[in-house]
């Protein structure tokens, strides 16, 4: 895959658009041809013998100016960072000073690097560039420039240093190279049987591979358009827009769709034009999965498994696979990457059982920027991401994610997994959402909590789920702790926090672990 390949498919897709609001419309062909697509103060100093590398941060809002940005540095050679303007303080641990910055003050000592505030969006501050203004700065001139800079670039050059999610600690630095992005946008959407005729609604972040990767490259690689609902995720506004704009693709992570789904106009929406999307970026549950083929006349959705370290897919269920797998796995393996299932000791398991996924091959990570213990953490000397993940692979090819070692609760020496107990919970009639997760215990060690969020208007108490549970799983799988809550703790691109949830109980209940040698 190469930027011919996209030049060609914005080509054929010229009257192809990208939307981010009301009557805004941005052919592709402008993130292939556009002359004026490079920033003039890259140019400068590439004239001045300057290397490819330098790194530009990017804090969005606007989308349809993040993605031509992005293309543009790829073109360039530059490294680009992108970080939520949501995450508040954690911006200064993915840009350190950043907290501090002045609009138009370009001479800090805690950032003595930055020379120039490019601004997208909004009222212009003092000081800054206005993005179009970037774009009148190019010329004709510039297009062989632009060429000249894209000869030195090597498929392997780092592109990207894109931030995890942050769901087990601080966010982690991923880089990632031109390879291992373009050629995974590539796959997802040949997975979906994407095309020119297709139109991808994107509710999901493009500060992150959902939507910078599996959105918005995806698209590009098959000349399908791009559809942004808005700003931020806002189920009502991402129901109007796939209605409106007749999208046949459709994103979001589990959340995103329970509240399509459970909102109270769904049902005045026609979805007819639906046919595929993804559902990813975290545990897909069946029954949402099967809610979302049906209602919402998705009938080649498909489930994707990745992480940020692998750019991100790994597994993606296809079309064409049956409907009964198609919604209860995350598909078969990607082409071109390699996986295994291996036991604690390294010792790659038998097929159907239990183990941690590792995967090899384009697509994994070159590391976790300047933080080589961490990276040797994950990435051993043969080449496998070790993702921290539990899985099953069948005879058939098909992966189910049944947990994460580090979720993992070890209860009087059982090993339980609270993606197996949570799927169970989910076919409770009243049950919108539910995460189970370990507490501190001082005689099992570890006992199991469920957090509940029961469906709009829908009573229960923590007597009508244990009851449920009698007799149909494990007594020793029922959890000891329920509380009933409103919302979950996540991260700003949808994913659950259980770390939080259990200092929460502990704090709340004075729980503490056993005392051991």
């Amino acid at each position: 895959m190469d930027l011919e390949r996209i030049r060609r498919a914005g080509g054929c897709a010229g009257s192809r658009f990208s939307r981010a609001r009301p009557g805004a419309r941005s052919p592709h062909r402008h993130l292939v041809d556009e002359p004026a697509g490079m920033d003039p103060h890259t140019i400068r100093r590439r004239q001045s013998g300057t290397d490819p590398g330098h790194h530009q941060s990017g804090l969005p809002p606007e989308r349809t100016g993040i993605r031509a940005r992005q293309s543009r540095l790829r073109r360039a050679g530059d490294g680009h960072r992108v970080q939520d303007l949501a995450l508040h303080g954690d911006v200064e641990y993915a840009d350190p000073g950043t907290g501090d910055l002045v609009a138009g003050a370009l001479q800090s000592a805690k950032l003595p690097k930055l020379r120039t505030v490019i601004q997208i969006g909004g009222p212009k501050a003092p000081g800054t560039i206005a993005f179009d203004e970037v774009a009148a700065m190019g010329g004709a001139r510039h297009r062989d420039q632009i060429a000249a800079f894209a000869s030195e670039l090597q498929f392997d050059d780092a592109v990207n240093i894109q931030f995890t999610s942050g769901t087990t600690g601080s966010p982690k630095g991923v880089t990632l190279t031109h390879h291992n992005i373009l050629n995974n946008g590539y796959f997802v959407g040949r997975a979906m049987k994407l095309t020119e005729a297709d139109r991808i609604c994107i509710p999901v972040p493009l500060y992150h591979c959902f939507g910078m990767v599996m959105g918005n490259l995806a698209s590009v690689t098959s000349g399908a358009a791009m559809v942004y609902p808005g700003e931020g995720f806002d189920p009502l506004v991402t129901l109007q827009t796939a209605s409106r704009e007749k999208c046949t693709a459709l994103y979001g992570v589990p959340t995103m769709f329970i509240a399509e789904l459970d909102h109270p106009e769904f049902a005045s929406f026609d979805l007819s034009s639906l046919r595929t999307g993804i559902m990813a970026g975290a545990p897909c549950p069946v029954e949402v999965m099967r809610r979302v083929n049906d209602a919402m006349n998705m009938r080649e959705v498909t489930i994707a498994y990745g992480m940020t370290e692998t750019s991100p897919v790994s597994f993606q269920s296809a079309v064409d696979d049956p409907e009964d797998r198609r919604v209860s796995t995350v598909g078969r393996i990607h082409p071109h990457v390699e996986v295994k299932v291996v036991d604690l000791d390294g010792k790659i398991v038998p097929r159907g059982q239990r183990g941690e996924l590792c995967t090899r091959g384009y697509s994994v990570m070159l590391g976790y920027w300047d933080e080589a213990e961490k990276t040797a953490d994950v990435l051993d000397a043969a080449g496998w991401m070790h993702t921290g993940d539990l899985a099953t692979i069948d005879d058939e090819g098909f992966c189910n994610i049944v947990g994460r070692i580090k979720d993992m609760v070890i209860r009087g020496g059982e090993n339980l997994y609270p993606r197996e107990i949570e799927e169970f919970l989910y076919r409770h009639p009243k049950i919108q959402d539910v995460q189970i997760f370990g507490v501190a215990d001082d005689r099992y060690g570890e006992e199991l909590c469920a957090w509940v969020r029961p469906r709009p208007g829908e009573t229960l108490t923590a007597d009508d789920v244990r009851a449920f549970c009698q007799g149909q799983i494990a007594h020793n799988k029922i959890p000891r702790y329920i509380e009933f809550v409103d919302e979950f703790p996540m991260t700003v691109t949808g994913k659950i926090q259980k770390f939080i949830m259990r200092e929460k109980v502990e704090s709340k209940l004075g729980l503490k672990a056993m005392k051991t040698a």
